[in-house]
């Protein structure tokens, strides 16, 4: 990927009033501290917050130095005006529902959302553009969506190109069939879940695809030093047993003076394909949480002693 990142990204999705209401300033808060901990790569999509993400974000970078930051947002979901009552809650975002999404994957959808985006970002172009969750339409993806995504790289309109997904079965024919440049996957490759590792990862790094690695707690699971019976996983409640290989995992990391958290950014940030590690932040002490998280760096005898109790494949 032709397009620098920080090593952590700031998600962008608690900024639209993921689940819960976020004011503007508490949101221009949350930026402020990311940037001050250096912080320079930025995620979004018009999908969160039915454009309040972007629209956030773009007021709190209009001003700053365009060759300071890295912005990317994706496509595929189209916002058409709707006289909808009430939340967009149905969807997971406490917004007024204005707007409704339209899945649209063809070349021109490409375009009209991007164009769109530009507008709510107040920006002239994004740094990276990917293909938003085309789990349902694989071939439309395939066949119109990725080179309307290539001609836009190979204009200038945009750096680097790819999809962002929870699986990686998808994206590894992507990357097979296609000239991709990045890959945001979540949750496939986690200290929890390594599903991606085998067959996915190795082609990312033969085919020069570089990682955006999103979803690192399994939606909560491994957020937390200690671990409740009540944690989520794939934004579900957690099965017990995975409850209990994070709690035994969170333990052999307390061996080891590093926290559960710690660890799996610190884990995924070690294989040479992730670019960089995207979290979602909705507040400042979030962001300096998850700052300090990128800034302490865990022994190596806690992966030695994970693959011993049969924690860590590899």
């Amino acid at each position: 990927m032709n397009v620098e990142v920080t090593k952590f990204g700031f998600g962008a999705g608690g900024i639209g009033n993921l689940y819960t209401e976020v004011t503007d300033a508490d949101a221009e808060a949350a930026l402020q501290a990311a940037w001050d901990a250096g912080v320079r790569y930025f995620d979004t999509a018009p999908h969160y917050g039915l454009g309040l993400s972007e629209r956030r974000l773009g007021k709190f970078l209009a001003g700053r130095p365009r060759d300071e930051y890295v912005v990317s947002t994706k496509v595929g979901r189209l916002l058409e005006p709707f006289d909808g009552t009430g939340l967009d809650l149905a969807d997971g975002f406490a917004v007024p529902r204005t707007h409704r999404r339209v899945w649209d994957f063809s070349a021109d959808g490409v375009r009209r959302s991007l164009e769109s985006s530009l507008e709510r970002l107040g920006l002239d172009k994004v740094d990276i553009l990917l293909l938003h969750d085309p789990d349902d339409h694989g071939e439309q993806a395939l066949r119109e969506g990725i080179p309307a995504l290539v001609d836009l790289r190979d204009q200038g309109v945009v750096g680097a190109v790819g999809a962002g997904m929870n699986q990686w079965q998808m994206p590894a024919r992507f990357v097979r069939e296609s000239s991709i440049d990045v890959v945001m996957l979540a949750g496939r490759y986690t200290l929890l879940e390594q599903t991606a590792a085998e067959e996915f990862l190795p082609l990312c790094e033969q085919r020069g695809v570089s990682i955006l690695a999103a979803g690192v707690f399994n939606s909560g699971l491994l957020a937390r030093t200690l671990v409740s019976d009540d944690a989520k996983y794939n934004y579900a409640q957690a099965p017990k047993e995975l409850v209990v290989r994070a709690q035994r995992i969170a333990a052999v990391c307390e061996r080891h003076g590093a926290t559960l958290p710690q660890a799996a950014v610190q884990f995924v940030l070690r294989h040479p394909a992730v670019a960089s590690v995207v979290l979602g932040v909705k507040s400042p002490s979030q962001a300096v949480r998850n700052a300090g998280l990128f800034a302490q760096p865990v022994p190596d005898e806690l992966w030695d002693d994970l693959r011993a109790e049969g924690l860590l494949a590899g």
